[in-house]
């Protein structure tokens, strides 16, 4: 029969495991152009405004099996309303709030979970529009500053060809004009 000092360990255990398992990643947000850039995440997050220096925090819950975040440019809402306006860059469906992924050119930062495991890419496949860098607090630093960037998956030049990982629900950090 197990020892109560057995049984006890293996409860912390499983309770441990159980909270990393609910950490959500976050992710920060900056925007280093000298204009305003109009950051979207899917599936969560939506979007918003970002005028020049801001951050914008944006926690994705745990279980999240991916996404991608992008900036858009050139975009007019009026009057503060969050339907019918549109963006130059990356628009999606001329919502403030994104739905549905931007329309070419929208650089993207993109990121899935399996297991223990992040993975994270820049990709130019639906084109270029913002320059962008792309870290985990614990993993490599991506870098794209146009079309033809190096560090663009499936051209990583830093994994070979596939996504860069770091541990699961980890932080991350999506600058626009690095």
């Amino acid at each position: 029969m197990a020892s109560m000092a057995t049984i006890s360990l293996l409860f912390l255990l499983i309770i441990s495991a159980f909270a990393a398992a609910g950490n959500a990643a976050t992710f920060t947000i900056t925007n280093n152009c000298g204009f305003t850039v109009w950051p979207a995440a899917l599936p969560v997050g939506g979007g918003l405004q970002l005028d020049p220096t801001q951050t914008w925090t944006l926690n994705v819950p745990a279980g999240t099996q991916g996404g991608r975040i992008w900036g858009r440019t050139g975009c007019s809402f009026v009057n503060g309303s969050t339907t019918g306006g549109h963006c130059s860059t990356g628009d999606c469906a001329g919502e403030l709030s994104c739905t549905v992924s931007g329309q070419p050119p929208a650089t993207l930062a993109e990121f899935s979970a399996s297991g223990a495991q992040d993975f994270y890419d820049i990709s130019v496949i639906d084109g270029f529009n913002l320059a962008v860098a792309f870290s985990c607090s614990t993993g490599v630093g991506l870098l794209c500053r146009d079309a033809s960037c190096p560090d663009a998956f499936p051209n990583n030049a830093n994994s070979g060809g596939s996504p860069t990982s770091c541990p699961a629900n980890s932080s991350y950090q999506v600058t626009f004009c690095p």
